[in-house]
């Protein structure tokens, strides 16, 4: 059997503004996400998280449902203009109340709590000032950070700062296609930094208050960049990649710098003012543990000559192509399904920034999931996906790296951000028209490896 070790987190994760709905209920003000939604042409098929999967009134029979399964921990995270309607001043009370309920409830069906501060749900009050590219965002994350953890810090395992601000920066103001809908590469870095700066601010405040017992760390969207050959010229662009899409944010929180091979060629392009001299000391804030989000590798071609059919483009600074490889199975999103990924990811991380707790904080695929006439959803392709991903964390783990907890992304089908509700990531089937909620095949059997903490070698 393929067994974890003792006291091993199982969950699942979710995020507030894909679930939660109830966007004028009780107080909340509005966010970026709300905004963009309703911007004709940003989402599919203008598809909104107005309602979602309405969790903000169904929260009882979804921890129901996460204490059916027997799992042990539940990653979600706090809308921020739920609490403090405009990113600063006065904080809102019914929206406390709701994350206390959710908390007390968790705690009764023992399951820890694993909660993100900020995952994307910016107040449009701080984006009309200018959102992360204006650095007084990141001070007020910290004062919006350090209060959510005074009044609700006591039974909070985990405490994670931001969840992929490499998202946040790159496709909320690098391309556009996230909140706020930016499209400026100087924009981008001045964004990524401000969000680390946030971070570093954040976790100094989260420590000064949180619970004993509680943690504080970061989450990153990781993704090993790979050359498409032995070429020079290809290793190199997928370094390049690698600096772009990982090291950028891996360095400065986990060595107070940025890699200056990727600096080089950025500087004359979007300038280093907003960097002030003592700020990496600040965004290297110790932290706790580190969370990982894995979902796919990426294969790397130089940017030479014409593009073969299939290649994307990254950024024109980074001379790089993304390359498909046919050999490769895909998710129903077209994610490359490529688990040994996942291993190599968290040796890396092990091995070249140092042996500290680890957690997979989001793995997960979306399948064209269907109900079949007998009213069951099964989803092996899902089942197998998770089976080969558990199985290439556990190699990490007999490799070395200190890896303590899986949370499965996600608990449910939710608004998958641009792509709407065209993408099914859940264990659960959601029916978003009457918030129906369906374990699928593979919940079921997520339950079974939680109960056994492991697999079974035949799965």
């Amino acid at each position: 059997m393929y067994s974890f070790p003792d006291n091993f987190l199982w969950g699942t994760a979710t995020a507030s503004y894909q679930i939660e709905g109830a966007v004028s209920e009780d107080g909340r003000g509005r966010s970026i996400w709300d905004t963009f939604c309703h911007t004709p042409g940003k989402v599919f098929h203008g598809d909104t998280g107005d309602i979602a999967c309405d969790h903000y009134h169904l929260w009882r029979q979804d921890v129901e449902l996460m204490a059916r399964l027997g799992l042990n921990s539940y990653r979600f995270s706090v809308a921020w203009p739920r609490v403090q309607p405009d990113g600063a001043g006065p904080f809102n009370q019914a929206g406390l109340d709701f994350y206390r309920r959710l908390l007390d409830y968790l705690a009764e069906h023992g399951i820890a709590a694993a909660v993100t501060l900020y995952h994307w749900d910016l107040p449009q009050a701080l984006q009309d000032a200018g959102g992360w590219t204006n650095r007084d965002t990141a001070g007020r994350f910290a004062d919006y950070a350090q209060e959510v953890v005074r009044r609700l810090g006591d039974g909070v395992r985990l405490w994670t700062t931001l969840n992929e601000p490499w998202v946040s920066a790159h496709l909320g103001y690098g391309n556009g296609i996230h909140a706020p809908g930016v499209a400026d590469l100087s924009s981008a870095y001045r964004a990524a930094h401000h969000l680390l700066l946030g971070h570093g601010l954040a976790a100094r405040a989260v420590r000064s208050v949180m619970a004993p017992g509680s943690s504080v760390g970061i989450t990153l969207s990781l993704s090993p960049a790979r050359p498409a050959s032995g070429s020079a010229a290809d290793v190199e662009a997928a370094a390049r990649v690698d600096g772009y899409a990982n090291r950028w944010f891996l360095d400065p929180v986990l060595r107070g710098e940025y890699p200056e091979d990727l600096a080089g060629l950025l500087r004359p392009l979007v300038g280093e003012d907003h960097v002030r001299p003592d700020d990496l000391a600040t965004v290297q804030a110790p932290v706790d543990f580190l969370g990982v989000n894995y979902y796919f590798c990426q294969t790397v071609a130089a940017a030479q000559g014409a593009p073969l059919p299939g290649d994307q483009p990254f950024p024109d600074f980074l001379r790089a192509w993304g390359r498909p490889s046919p050999a490769v199975p895909v998710t129903g999103k077209g994610w490359p399904i490529e688990p040994e990924g996942l291993t190599q990811l968290l040796t890396r991380i092990d091995t070249e920034y140092g042996h500290l707790p680890l957690y997979v904080t989001e793995n997960g695929a979306a399948f064209p999931d269907y109900v079949g006439p007998d009213g069951a959803v099964n989803d092996p392709e899902r089942t197998e996906y998770l089976d080969r991903h558990l199985k290439a964390a556990h190699d990490a783990i007999a490799a070395g790296a200190d890896l303590r907890g899986y949370f499965c992304w996600s608990l449910l089908d939710n608004f998958e951000w641009a792509d709407g509700y065209s993408q099914r990531f859940g264990l659960v089937w959601v029916d978003f028209k009457t918030r129906e909620r369906i374990p699928k095949s593979s919940a079921l059997w997520y339950a079974g490896v939680v109960s056994r903490n492991g697999l079974l070698p035949g799965e």
